[in-house]
Formats: C-alpha cells, structure tokens, sequence
C-alpha cells in the first residue's frame, strides 16, 4: 500500500484490494443553511435534536436498510437466480452492519460485518487488523465502517437517511461482481452535556465485490472478497485518522478545496474533485 506523492487523495492498492479517499470535507459557516448562522432564514432550517433532518436534501430520503435498494435477481455467472437473490440480500446485511447497526455506530468492533470479508484475502484482513489496533492512514476503519467515537460524538435519534444504487454482473472466473454505490446521512451531537447544536456527517461509500465461484475457490461462499472501495466523507474529519468519523463541532477545520455538494451522486468519488480538504455547500 502506498500513498500518491503532494496530494490528498489517498489510494491503497495490494493485491485485489483498492481503495481511496477522494475527499474529506469540512462544513464553512454561511454556506450552509442552518449550521453556524444566526439571521432568520438560517434558523429556520438548521437542524434541531427534534428534527435533526431539517434543511437536509436528505429529509426525503428513505430510513435506514429501506434506502438500500436491491435490483432484481437473475442467474449470472456461477450461481442461479436463487443464489444471486440471497448474495444480494448479503451484500445488504454487510452494509447494514458495517455502516448502520447502533452498537457500531456507537463505536464497537463491527464483528458481523467482518465476517462477510474472504478470511483467505490477506490484504482484506491485514487491513481489518490494523485499523482496529494501529489506526492511521493506510488502515483507518472508517474506509470501509462507518464508527463515531461515543465519548466525543452522540447520534441524535435512531435514524440514519441512506440512498443507494446497487449491480451485478459476471465477472472473472464466472464471479457474480456486485457494484455499491451508497450515501448515509448521520444526524450526530457534541457528546458534552447540554451540547444541543446538531450536525451532519456525510459518508458516501463506492464497494466493487465478488462472489467468487465456490468451485474455484474451494470453499462455501459465505464469504465475498473485496475488488475496491472509495470513500468520501463531509464533516467526519480533514486529515483524521482515528478509526472514527470526527465531526468538527467547532469549526476549527481550515479547509483548502474546492466547494462542493456531497448529494451529488453523478460523478463517481474517483473522478470526484481533487483530493483537498473542501467546503460543503449544504448538509
């Protein structure tokens, strides 16, 4: 794994593994309705602990695994309809549990998620043992979980908005290929007492993954291994790497980007932007 030289956009390549960190944006006061200003029309949609969604795009999207379509099942590569169906239906449960169960949105270790990665994938699971004992940038769990660290960051409310565009193909090998590209919108809080200034964090995920033959592999395929995946955040940190998204409650971040719009899901994360650590223009 190694990072591109004089710039912020981060790939890590090893073997099947590829991953990259386009952008992580910080949030600049006036730009965004209802966070940090005080005149009227911004109030009037800032986000409050009772509507934490207020003034977001993401109001309308849907709650939680409801927002992570999956397209209809037909027979490709190695498996039947049946086999495709349940492999869609797997690929969900990785995303609900790596990016929306509470208990590891609340900071746990996400164990059943985990247990969907190819144990025999050595870059996958060198990766996951490095982020949960030597966080930094090349193993930082937030590439691939999205974790907030409690004593710092709280949720505000139960919900958490997703969008999602979900694909398969046959790949390699007779592989069915599955193509995620998903958006989550975490209403969160300054875990300090009294704190009552709500926020939003951004996670926009794009995961490539494969079943792979269980023929050729050799095994069961209760497991997928991992082709690449992209993250973009907004409001989760400019250059952190704790191994938890970190809100800035106090706009201290200096951002040197470009501003831009983490709802637009036109542009793939890897041709998105220019790596800098930019400015949201809404939340």
């Amino acid at each position: 794994m190694h990072r591109l030289p004089r710039r912020k956009k981060h790939w890590y390549v090893v073997g099947l593994l590829a991953a990259v960190v386009v952008l992580v944006l910080a949030l600049q006061p006036g730009l965004v309705p209802g966070w940090f200003g005080d005149d009227d029309a911004a109030n009037a949609g800032r986000a409050t602990l009772d509507e934490p969604f207020r003034g977001s795009p993401a109001a309308s999207w849907e709650n939680g695994a409801s927002g992570i379509d999956i397209p209809p099942a037909a027979a490709s590569g190695w498996m039947t309809k049946a086999q495709v169906a349940l492999a869609l239906e797997k690929t969900r449960d990785f995303l609900v549990s790596s990016n929306l169960d509470p208990g590891v949105l609340r900071g746990q270790r996400p164990d059943d998620a985990i247990a969907y990665l190819d144990p025999d994938q050595d870059d996958m699971q060198t990766f996951v043992k490095k982020a949960f004992t030597e966080p930094g940038k090349r193993y930082d769990a937030t590439l691939l979980f999205s974790r907030f660290d409690p004593a710092r960051t709280r949720l505000v409310g139960d919900v958490v908005k997703t969008r999602c565009t979900m694909t398969y193909k046959e790949g390699e090998r007779r592989a069915v290929d599955v193509s995620i590209d998903v958006t989550f919108v975490y209403p969160v809080a300054s875990a300090e007492e009294g704190s009552d200034e709500v926020t939003r964090t951004i996670v926009r995920r794009e995961l490539d993954i494969s079943w792979d033959d269980a023929a050729w592999v050799g095994r069961d395929p209760t497991t997928f291994s991992v082709r690449k995946y992209y993250v973009d955040s907004t409001n989760a940190g400019c250059d952190v790497h704790n191994g938890y998204l970190t809100p800035d409650f106090e706009n201290t971040e200096d951002p040197d980007g470009p501003a831009v719009d983490p709802y637009d899901r036109d542009e793939p994360i890897s041709g998105a932007g220019n790596g800098k650590c930019g400015t949201a223009v809404r939340s």
